[in-house]
C-alpha cells in the first residue's frame, strides 16, 4: 500500500492527514465511473439482500446453503463499502466537504476485507463441488455436517486478522507503523490472494472437465451451472480487482492520476460481480419454468443437485 501513498506525494496533495481537499485531482469521468459503481452497488445490495433473507430466515439451511449465505454476506459488505467510498469521492467532486487523502486510502483498506473473504469463500466452494465430483466415497465419508460454518468462519477471521495487520503496521499515521512489519503483510496477502487464486482457477477447471468429458461424466445440475457461472463471471469482473490489490500491495509506483482511474474501473467491475451472483441464482433456478414462482422455491431450484440433499 505504500505505493499508494508515494503516489500522492507526487501530486500536489497533501497526505500529512489533515482535512485537505483532493477533488482537483479527479475529473468528470471520475464521476461517472463512481455514479455507475453506487448504481449498480444499489441494485447489488438489493438482490444480496433477498439472498440474506431468504437463506437465513425462510429455507432449510444445508452445507452448500451456509456456503451461499456468506458469499451473499461478503457482497453485501463490500457493496457497502464501494458505496461509500466512491459517495465521499463524489461529495469531494462537488466541493461539498473536504476529505483526507489518508481518509480515502484507510477506506481502501476496509473494501479489500470483504473482497479477500469473497474469494476465498467462493475458493472453498468450488474446491468442495470439486472434490465430491472425483472423490464422492471420500468427500461423503470424511465431511462432517459442520464444516461449511467452521471453514466459514476461519476464512473471515483470517481475511480480518490480515486486513487489520495492515491497517496497523501499512498506514504512515498509526502509532505502530513499521516498515519491515508492513512489507511482510503485504507478500503475505499478496501470496493468500495469488493461492487462492490458483486453487479457484484448478478445481474449477478439473469440475468443468468433468461435467463435460470424462469416462464417469457428472449430470449437470442446477447447482453446478450455478457454481460454474459464479466462477465465470468472478474470473472476468472480480479478478482484476484482486490484479490491482496485488500491484498496490507489491509497491509497484502508479501515478495518482492513473491509479484513481484503474481503482475506479476494477471497482466497477468488482461491483458488477457481486450485483451479478443473486441474479445467476434466480436465473438458473427460474429456468424452462413457465410459470412464475415465489423467489424462495427458485433459489432452492438453482441450488439443486447437492450431494447432502440426494442423501
Amino acid at each position: 500500500m505504500n505505493s499508494t501513498v508515494s503516489a500522492w506525494k507526487t501530486t500536489p496533495i497533501p497526505t500529512n492527514g489533515t482535512s485537505q481537499t483532493i477533488g482537483k485531482a479527479f475529473g468528470l469521468e471520475h464521476l461517472i465511473l463512481g455514479s455507475l459503481i453506487i448504481i449498480v452497488a444499489l441494485i447489488g445490495l438489493g438482490g444480496n439482500a433477498t439472498v440474506l433473507w431468504l437463506l437465513g430466515f425462510r429455507m432449510r439451511r444445508n452445507a452448500f446453503n451456509v456456503y451461499i449465505l456468506n458469499l451473499a454476506l461478503a457482497d453485501f459488505f463490500l457493496l457497502c463499502c464501494l458505496i461509500i467510498d466512491h459517495l465521499l469521492l463524489s461529495i469531494q467532486f462537488f466541493h461539498i466537504s473536504s476529505i483526507s487523502a489518508y481518509v480515502l486510502f484507510i477506506l481502501l483498506h476496509v473494501t479489500f476485507f470483504p473482497y479477500t473473504v469473497d474469494l476465498s469463500i467462493l475458493t472453498a466452494i468450488s474446491t468442495e463441488r470439486c472434490l465430491s465430483v472425483l472423490w464422492p466415497i471420500w468427500y461423503h465419508c470424511h465431511r462432517s455436517t459442520s464444516s461449511s460454518a467452521v471453514v466459514c468462519a476461519l476464512l473471515w477471521a483470517l481475511a480480518l486478522i490480515l486486513n487489520l495487520l495492515e491497517c496497523i503496521y501499512c498506514i504512515r499515521q498509526s502509532k505502530h507503523h513499521d516498515e519491515y512489519q508492513c512489507n511482510k503483510i503485504n507478500y503475505t496477502l499478496a501470496s493468500w490472494l495469488i493461492f487462492l487464486f490458483l486453487v479457484l482457477l484448478g478445481s474449477s477447471l478439473a469440475l468443468l472437465v468433468r461435467v463435460l468429458r470424462g469416462s464417469h461424466r457428472v449430470q449437470l445440475s442446477r447447482l453446478y451451472v450455478t457454481v460454474l457461472l459464479t466462477v465465470l463471471v468472478f474470473l472476468l469482473c472480480g479478478l482484476p480487482f484482486g490484479l490491482f490489490l496485488l500491484i498496490v500491495t507489491n509497491n509497484i509506483p502508479l501515478n495518482f492520476k492513473y491509479f484513481s482511474i484503474i481503482h475506479l474501473i476494477v471497482a466497477v467491475l468488482s461491483s458488477v460481480n457481486s450485483c451479478v451472483n443473486p441474479i445467476i441464482y434466480f436465473f438458473v433456478g427460474s429456468f424452462r419454468q413457465q410459470k412464475r414462482q415465489p423467489l424462495k422455491l427458485v433459489l432452492e431450484r438453482a441450488l439443486e443437485g447437492n450431494p447432502e440433499d440426494d442423501e
